[in-house]
């Protein structure tokens, strides 16, 4: 199964718009769910932790996850975000495949793409 980082604004000026950035990552994630790639969305994963650790600590960390993962999912309205356009720029720099917001055909078919290998090998026995 490929995994498919969801890479987005996360911080606000108010406890709202963190859980409505939030909220937006994972609407993008469970659409990347439902093609057969289980989504990483760090913006659920450390969304508690808002205030806690540095920007800088937050960033590396998802920076890491990021660079574990298969492709990268941009959610609507990324390029507000300094740390989100740095995840695209790295991805983009590491040769990870990068999919635009609102691109889930496109994810479809790279995971499609990236399946049939598998299965034909599969139906070889190898």
């Amino acid at each position: 199964m490929k995994i498919v980082y969801v890479a987005g604004k996360f911080r606000g000026k108010t406890a709202w718009e963190v859980a409505e950035n939030v909220r937006a990552a994972e609407r993008v994630g469970f659409e990347v769910a439902k093609l057969g790639a289980m989504p990483l969305i760090p913006h659920a994963n450390t969304s508690n932790f808002d205030g806690t650790l540095t920007a800088e600590f937050w960033l590396s960390g998802t920076l890491a996850l990021m660079l574990r993962c298969d492709a990268v999912m941009m959610v609507p309205g990324w390029p507000e975000s300094q740390g989100a356009r740095l995840e695209r720029d790295t991805a983009k720099t590491v040769g990870l495949p990068v999919f635009d917001a609102g691109d889930y055909q496109a994810l479809a078919d790279w995971l499609a793409a990236v399946a049939a290998p598998v299965v034909e090998a599969e139906e070889r026995g190898t």
